[in-house]
């Protein structure tokens, strides 16, 4: 009964994280626009910043809804392929998240997604 608590409960915590995420993005698409383009202006990606934000939105909003789906399916049947994938995804969205941290010099930021990225590998170990 209690075999997959610690992966659901971080799988909660994932689609919490990137659904708001995404839904953030999607409620202020050109306010977080003009944002960025000035965030990575010194950075190889100052031409496609609204490509980028809406590739890490489409990833993003896979991982949070992969989230949801895989404790579902965990809880219903016991299987895990959903929440393999969500875990697989959040790490895509993270990395490409750190990598635009760090091209933009944006230390501080960077360490903060070191720590959404900790729980999100151990979720891969325990599956």
């Amino acid at each position: 009964m209690y075999t997959h608590t610690a992966i659901i409960i971080t799988l909660a915590f994932l689609a919490i994280t990137f659904i708001q995420s995404g839904y953030d993005k999607i409620a202020d698409w050109k306010g977080n626009v003009g944002w960025l383009k000035g965030h990575f202006a010194q950075t190889p990606i100052k031409n496609m910043v609204p490509f980028s934000l809406f590739l890490v939105l489409i990833i993003e909003i896979a991982a949070g809804a992969s989230s949801v789906i895989g404790a579902i399916e965990i809880l219903v049947n016991g299987g895990t392929e959903f929440a393999f994938w969500a875990a697989v995804l959040s790490c895509i969205a993270l990395l490409m998240l750190l990598l635009g941290q760090r091209m933009a010099k944006e230390y501080d930021g960077a360490r903060t997604i070191v720590i959404y990225f900790i729980p999100t590998v151990l979720l891969l170990t325990w599956l």
